[in-house]
């Protein structure tokens, strides 16, 4: 049987609606494969049938192993990486099929190694630390400010950063989370200045800002804005694949070579060609038509933030976050975020993040304001539904903890270790890492000492109705921590 007999006639007939083909070499391969009648002798195994599993598989494509200059293989992801690197200014671009956490994981190994000090970011994600444990680092943590209004981080202060590294001036990176996961933003200009003053490269976890430098009322992207390595996230904020993911590096502080020979240990061998394509695909799509897609979705975004406050529920807003980040909060009505996702899941709508304070709707340009309009009005009903006494701003927990590395990542990871109750645990290091889920920030790093404070905060979360995630045990009744 050949691929096309049993493939993806639904697929072609929506294979290039907005006329990429011509410019994303990767989608047009992908394109020519699935109007071929083709017999693979190859994987992957289910040979493009359908009648066995199903369309499930449809549009699965591999990346050929020879330099087919019209097939997805190694020569023409490269033409599609450059075409990336050039759109962004890059000196290099790497596209990733295992999400920003792979990415993530290379970036730290091609700028420290074990032994050496990093700077890092305390809103970063769990994906950053794992990248330390990979590295053998350790991390010097760093924290952002704190809005006392909404217990969300705002901005890292440069003049925290200068201090850090007047202190530990052999550190070898520093590692920064632009935008939060909450959509609020640094001053990257002045972080990468301050950074280079040390000679090292400032890499910056960018999951969320795929989308930034393409409309005038976007922040710029922040490899514009000095920084040397920028990790995106495509399948977050364009319209890929999940796990599409893209590196962007200069090389005046990154040593190019060392960063591929990363990148290309944190990747499978058997990439998906459709996911790379799909990164090929919004890369153009930027290019040709980001302005005019970006534009009304950034309108009815704000439209949605109006309506809210004149409803009486706050939203956390101004110039310095991004515009299509939709952060509503509830304490100041008394209503419980879960119950209005509940809400949400009954009429099929599933939100980004929810727990008892807020409610954090993903907002794209595939949105239209129609969507955006009926989605305000159904969490306005809801929220008022569930109205109750105002209550108090609580720091989220992953934000409020000060931690203490007592050994580094890596060598608690890997540690023997021993099952407490919780109650027991305080003072003791944990040999695990504990994040309330999202944003996976961690509350508790492999390594570090077990506070009371630290318990206060996870036990919560978790009544909250946060998921507590990576931790042996879900519900905190016990902990994993190193021996005595």
């Amino acid at each position: 049987m050949s691929q096309r007999a049993f493939g993806a006639a639904t697929l072609l007939d929506t294979k290039d609606p907005m006329g990429l083909r011509t410019s994303a070499p990767l989608l047009d391969a992908w394109i020519r494969d699935m109007e071929t009648d083709r017999s693979p002798f190859q994987i992957p195994g289910h040979k493009g049938r359908n009648d066995l599993t199903g369309s499930v598989v449809d549009g699965d494509i591999p990346v050929l192993p020879g330099n087919h200059p019209h097939r997805i293989s190694p020569s023409l992801i490269l033409e599609a990486e450059a075409l990336a690197a050039k759109l962004w200014g890059a000196d290099l671009c790497r596209f990733g099929v295992n999400g920003s956490s792979g990415s993530n994981h290379a970036a730290v190994m091609a700028v420290a190694g074990p032994g050496d000090k990093v700077i890092v970011s305390r809103t970063l994600h769990k994906s950053v630390l794992v990248g330390l444990v990979y590295a053998g680092v350790t991390p010097i943590w760093i924290r952002p400010e704190i809005n006392p209004a909404t217990g969300l981080p705002e901005y890292l202060p440069s003049t925290r950063l200068a201090e850090t590294l007047k202190a530990h001036p052999d550190a070898k990176a520093v590692l920064i989370g632009e935008p939060s996961y909450v959509g609020t933003m640094s001053n990257i200009p002045r972080l990468a200045k301050v950074t280079h003053e040390y000679g090292i490269p400032l890499v910056v976890d960018a999951a969320w800002a795929a989308h930034f430098g393409f409309h005038p009322e976007l922040p710029n992207h922040p490899l514009a804005e000095g920084a040397d390595i920028v990790v995106t996230s495509a399948h977050k904020t364009l319209p890929s694949y999940s796990q599409a993911s893209f590196v962007l590096v200069r090389g005046e502080y990154v040593d190019l070579p060392r960063f591929n020979k990363m990148f290309d240990s944190t990747q499978t061998t058997s990439m998906s060609g459709r996911i790379l394509a799909s990164i090929d695909a919004a890369r153009a799509l930027l290019e040709r038509h980001g302005e005019e897609l970006i534009g009304p979705v950034i309108d009815a975004t704000e439209k949605g933030r109006a309506t809210l406050r004149a409803a009486g529920i706050d939203v956390i807003d101004g110039e310095y976050i991004d515009p299509l980040k939709m952060v509503i909060l509830f304490g100041s009505i008394g209503s419980d975020g879960n119950r209005v996702e509940a809400d949400l899941l009954a009429a099929n709508i599933d939100v980004e993040m929810a727990n008892r304070d807020m409610i954090i709707p993903m907002i794209t340009f595939a949105d239209t304001p129609d969507r955006i309009e009926d989605l305000i009005g159904r969490i306005i009903e809801s929220a008022n539904r569930h109205r109750g006494e105002p209550r108090p701003v609580q720091t989220a927990a992953s934000f409020s903890i000060e931690p203490e590395v007592v050994v580094t990542p890596r060598e608690a990871f890997f540690s023997d270790y021993e099952v407490v109750d919780s109650a027991h645990s305080v003072g003791r290091v944990s040999a695990e890492m504990i994040c309330p889920y999202p944003p996976g920030v961690p509350v508790l790093s492999p390594g570090e000492r077990i506070t009371q404070a630290a318990l206060d905060a996870l036990f919560q979360a978790r009544d909250s109705g946060v998921r507590i995630a990576f931790v042996a045990d879900p519900t905190l009744k016990t902990l994993k921590v190193l021996p005595n």
